[in-house]
């Protein structure tokens, strides 16, 4: 069983799967708090579903990607078999999680997206860093930018860490806060080995569930 916020069929908004169609199954609860948290409807909101209703919901829109996210998915134990169970059913599956929590034991078939919180979050203290070393190259790790100084504090575990040479690095401005513009011409002056991320859905479509 699985408390599920909501689960809807749109394109793809982020990571290197941009554009794609895709089914998003969102998990209800998380243990952080971010500043820039754009879900806060998905901490407590949700119905509690089986595993055969999910998958039976998926199927209908006949898609071949989905995306598991939150809310903090981990966060519900049931989410690694949901997981396992989809890759079974030959879906191509993503996980989008904070990176509060320990990622080992999710199925190897999943790529994991893996939030590094930055110091603008509030919720860097909370950073799980033994997940790096469980990351694969078809993993993605993930920062979102409030400003120059998550920028360099990014810049900075980019380079102690290595983290661009065991995975896909994405840079994201926290919407209202930086200007993606501004975060592209850093990137281009200090040449990072990074993809700079804008969020196609809310260029799409703004805001809201659903999207």
């Amino acid at each position: 069983m699985l408390r599920i916020n909501e689960i809807f069929y749109s394109l793809q908004g982020e990571t290197s799967r941009v554009g794609l169609p895709t089914v998003f199954i969102r998990l209800t609860g998380c243990p952080l708090r971010c500043t820039y948290c754009d879900t806060t409807y998905a901490f407590k909101e949700g119905d509690t579903l089986t595993l055969p209703e999910i998958l039976a919901k998926v199927a209908q829109y006949r898609a071949h990607y989905v995306t598991v996210t939150g809310g903090e998915p981990l966060a519900q134990k049931a989410c690694l078999p949901l997981l396992r169970q989809l890759c079974d059913a030959d879906y191509s599956v993503s996980l989008e999680t904070g990176g509060a929590l320990d990622i080992s034991k999710v199925d190897p078939r999943v790529s994991r997206i893996v939030d590094i919180k930055t110091p603008g979050s509030g919720e860097a203290a909370k950073n799980h860093w033994e997940n790096l070393s469980c990351l694969a190259p078809t993993d993605e790790v993930k920062f979102v930018l409030c400003g120059e100084e998550d920028y360099l504090w990014a810049k900075r575990v980019l380079s102690e860490r290595n983290i661009a040479e065991r995975c896909p690095v994405l840079f994201s401005a926290a919407q209202g806060q930086l200007d993606p513009a501004l975060l592209a011409q850093w990137i281009l002056r200090d040449n990072l080995p990074v993809r700079l991320q804008i969020q196609l859905h809310k260029l799409l479509w703004g805001e809201g569930r659903g999207k």
